[in-house]
């Protein structure tokens, strides 16, 4: 027996469990690196010591070093599956979509029923932005996992994402703390065709204002509102909405434009144009949100202005998704009357410069496949005259089918 052979092998064991110690433990991957390098130079064909010191490098973010090793472990020995992985992660991160795709291939054919190695090859094809592609493979990925709920979550929201066409109603009914005042009916009727790159939406509004027991006012307002893809990372929005009744603003315009920031934040930043029937109101709107898990959050400020006058106001909003874009709980908050509001719209010029104190909840869900529907209250302390406040409670309901 060759003591020496035995003794170095002893000595680089030791040395590895040393240096995975430094790495997952200890957290020092400085030193992690120093002792992987030092193994190498005792070792050199013992490819645990490249595969710890490109993790280490991977962990400290110097990816290029990381590759290095990854490819060299992969070169020696495709038996290593921690290396498929790390190399893999690492290039999706970095968006290199080309690269991705080739390291998982490859590690697909050696490990084809490597769960893993599936899903993070269809975040390598998510990186692509092609929606067909990705059904695509989550249907291929359904037939090889028929009980992973969660592929079979993302297939149903990335469909109703491309393609769907819908119709629902809506129904508002508010109620006034002043005698004799209200309630106010609000319904809408809409049509909805959402498609990969635009959403258009048709909406007839109906509105019957009551005080004393009768109807004092009602009107009809027609909308047209899109959304529209801009660029990988931009999209916009469009609402045009028309009324000559007293009820509804006589025209109203708005336009957002929406961006993809980094680490799942949105910005938005838009113009609102409202004229009732006495004033002309011009605004802007500043809003940012972000995905954190399973929830949206998102907060919004308006100017609203009213010749020089210029008056505030500002929303909050979060949401808890439990299943897909249809199903999920929120909360709402703000102050002030925003040109976004449909109820009060009509009185944006008297509410705009009152005070307003709003919180509210809601609760959305998908239900038979192809109904979806939700019911929302909020609660607004509203000032009605300077000084002067009466509480409001809105109900709203609505019922959509999806097909």
């Amino acid at each position: 027996m060759n003591l020496n052979l035995s003794a170095q092998k002893i000595d680089s064991d030791s040395l590895l469990v040393q240096t995975l110690h430094e790495m997952n433990s200890a957290n020092n991957y400085l030193k992690a690196i120093q002792m992987a390098k030092k193994g190498i130079q005792i070792a050199p064909d013992y490819l645990d010591f490249h595969l710890a010191l490109g993790r280490s490098y991977q962990l400290i973010n110097e990816n290029d070093s990381a590759r290095v090793s990854f490819n060299y472990v992969i070169n020696k020995n495709p038996s290593y599956r921690d290396a498929f992985e790390y190399l893999a992660e690492l290039e999706i991160e970095e968006k290199n979509i080309l690269n991705a795709n080739t390291i998982l291939d490859k590690a697909l054919l050696h490990y084809p029923e490597e769960k893993d190695f599936h899903f993070l090859k269809l975040q390598a094809i998510e990186l692509e932005n092609d929606d067909e592609k990705l059904i695509a493979y989550l249907l291929s990925l359904i037939q090889k996992y028929p009980e992973d709920q969660n592929i079979k979550q993302q297939l149903t929201e990335l469909q109703a994402k491309s393609v769907s066409d819908r119709v629902g109603v809506n129904y508002n009914h508010t109620t006034f703390e002043r005698n004799g005042f209200g309630p106010w009916h609000l319904m809408g009727l809409q049509y909805v065709r959402e498609r990969k790159k635009f959403t258009a939406i048709g909406r007839i509004n109906y509105a019957d204002r009551r005080a004393l027991g009768a109807s004092i006012n009602t009107g009809i307002q027609y909308e047209m509102e899109t959304y529209f893809v801009n660029s990988n990372k931009g999209y916009s929005f469009v609402n045009v909405g028309y009324s000559n009744a007293i009820v509804f603003p006589k025209v109203r315009f708005s336009y957002s434009y929406f961006r993809t920031l980094a680490k799942s934040w949105e910005g938005e930043m838009g113009i609102r144009y409202t004229k009732t029937g006495a004033s002309d109101l011009y605004g802007g709107v500043l809003g940012i949100g972000k995905y954190l898990n399973s929830y949206w959050i998102n907060f919004k400020s308006y100017i609203n202005i009213d010749k020089s006058n210029l008056y505030p106001a500002f929303s909050g909003t979060v949401r808890y998704y439990f299943g897909t874009k249809y199903d999920y709980a929120t909360i709402l908050g703000g102050y002030g009357t925003s040109p976004d509001e449909k109820v009060t719209l009509g009185q944006l010029d008297q509410r705009a410069a009152l005070d307003s104190y709003r919180i509210g909840a809601g609760y959305y869900k998908l239900f038979w496949e192809h109904y979806f529907g939700g019911i929302q209250a909020m609660y607004n302390h509203q000032e009605y005259t300077p000084g002067s406040f009466q509480n409001e409670l809105d109900l709203f309901l609505s019922i959509h089918y999806k097909f």
